[in-house]
């Protein structure tokens, strides 16, 4: 069915938000203890000071300090604040007296606009049943055909279905069926000197099809190097910036296969971390000038819960850089569609981050994919293959990861995954494509446009899917 082009949720202004509602530890969602601190774009001192008037904490360790903004978390862990300077946030560890003088200090003082408790955030990945049950097929086709009647009933117009809506893609000898369906395979750029980065279970830097590579790492994980021993990270990594012609023989699996890795270990090998690890990754991210941040991981939300305003003003702040950088996150797999469809998960919830829905090899919504159903904020803004995606893993094979089954040889350096984390990287890398063939000067802004602007429309809501399925210049 054709349908207006969806408007893009990318922010028009950027103007600081308001304080929200207090956060408290009786919310749902997993706690660390500490606080996350949003302080003005312009007043990191001033906030700094604001701190230690309010609470008396004054022991900083501030990012800014370390090469490259590699900021060493056992250091972080022993300091009662640290300082991401890129974003403006700051990690504090408060008891509830000095968490109480924080917050008289959110209305009494300009420089410190919000407080949000640190919370954990996993990994994505569906569970195991790369190949099992999708939403059959017959009833995609009858949601197809009630969609484009009652369009036409409202609009007059007759409904335009698409012939390739139900096309069937297949891993073959040289592509993924996620490279097909994106229109990679066809693509003449590689992503050639962008900068993306990666925050997830770290990277496996032995991996044979990488040998070459220009790829920067750094661990946010306290006690953990980047060496990936979950295999999620690597997965991802392959997917957004495998090589064009792999090691193994394996068919090509990899997006933008020129690209510069920046592979950033923010969860830990079980696969969890806090919020301030992830955002002293983007900090890194954004020091080191990565122009694209992908990361598979989050929380789920309750339905009607609100965004996060520091992950909000940290996206929105990247997004209004110069040239800036674009975020892009997984939307989470808590939904059992067709009977249950969960919302959009935390930080992707964000308005100003890209949101990402999976979608399987029949281009139809994967069954566990979140879904834009949050009123305020939360929406999806573009899908990605998420079902059955094939990409590097360490060897030995991470015991994270459950094996094949019986009868199933246990797999050297290649596994298929499913999950909107699976999704997450295939934008990610096809961003780099994008920001080649433009030109390394377009803005972020322009990227989201390009991104959803040029998205394979498909005959699902746009509550699912966005803007459709993301495709390659």
């Amino acid at each position: 069915m054709a349908r207006p082009r969806p408007r893009s949720r990318a922010p028009q202004s950027v103007a600081p938000p308001s304080p929200p509602p207090e956060a408290t530890p009786e919310s749902d969602g997993e706690f660390t203890g500490k606080y996350l601190v949003l302080l003005r774009d312009d007043g990191v001192k001033e906030g700094l000071q604001a701190i230690k008037n309010a609470a008396g904490l004054s022991d900083v360790c501030n990012a800014a300090d370390y090469e490259g903004g590699g900021v060493s978390m056992a250091q972080a862990e022993q300091a009662e604040v640290l300082v991401l300077d890129k974003l403006k946030v700051a990690v504090v560890d408060a008891d509830p007296t000095q968490l109480g003088g924080l917050r008289s200090a959110v209305v009494a003082d300009g420089s410190i606009l919000a407080i949000e408790p640190e919370r954990i955030m996993y990994a994505l990945s569906a569970p195991f049943d790369p190949l099992g049950p999708q939403v059959p097929l017959e009833y995609l086709r009858g949601y197809r055909d009630a969609v484009n009647h009652l369009y036409a009933a409202l609009t007059g117009e007759p409904a335009e279905a698409e012939a390739e809506a139900f096309a069937r893609f297949a891993d073959n000898a040289r592509f993924t069926w996620g490279l097909q369906a994106t229109r990679v395979d066809q693509s003449r750029f590689s992503g050639q000197g962008i900068r993306v980065a990666v925050l997830d279970t770290g990277f496996d830097l032995d991996h044979p099809d990488f040998i070459g590579r220009a790829v920067s790492s750094q661990s946010f994980i306290q006690g953990q190097d980047v060496n990936d021993l979950n295999g999620h990270g690597t997965h991802c990594v392959g997917t957004a910036l495998g090589f064009q012609q792999t090691m193994g023989g394996a068919r090509r699996y990899g997006c933008a296969f020129r690209g510069d890795i920046f592979a950033g270990k923010v969860l830990s090998n079980q696969g969890s971390g806090a919020d301030g690890g992830i955002l002293a990754g983007i900090n890194w991210a954004l020091t080191n000038q990565c122009r694209v941040i992908s990361m598979s991981l989050g929380a789920p939300v309750r339905p009607g819960e609100n965004f996060s305003t520091i992950y909000e003003s940290v996206a929105q702040r990247a997004l209004r850089g110069n040239p800036g950088a674009l975020i892009v996150a997984a939307a989470g797999n808590e939904s059992g569609r067709p009977g249950l469809i969960a919302p959009v998960g935390r930080p992707a919830n964000c308005p100003s981050i890209l949101a990402v829905a999976a979608i399987d090899s029949s281009l139809g919504i994967a069954r566990f994919s979140n879904g834009g159903i949050n009123p305020d904020g939360g929406g999806v803004d573009i899908a990605g293959p998420g079902v059955a995606v094939f990409s590097s893993v360490p060897d030995p094979f991470p015991p994270s990861v459950q094996p094949p089954g019986p009868g199933r040889p246990w797999p050297s350096r290649y596994y298929t995954l499913s999950g909107t984390s699976m999704a997450t990287p295939h934008v990610a890398g096809i961003a780099a494509l994008w920001l080649e063939a433009r030109g390394d000067g377009a803005t972020a802004q322009s990227l989201w446009q390009l991104l959803t602007g040029n998205a394979r429309r498909l005959t699902l809501p746009s509550r699912d899917v966005g803007a459709g399925l993301v495709q390659a210049p």
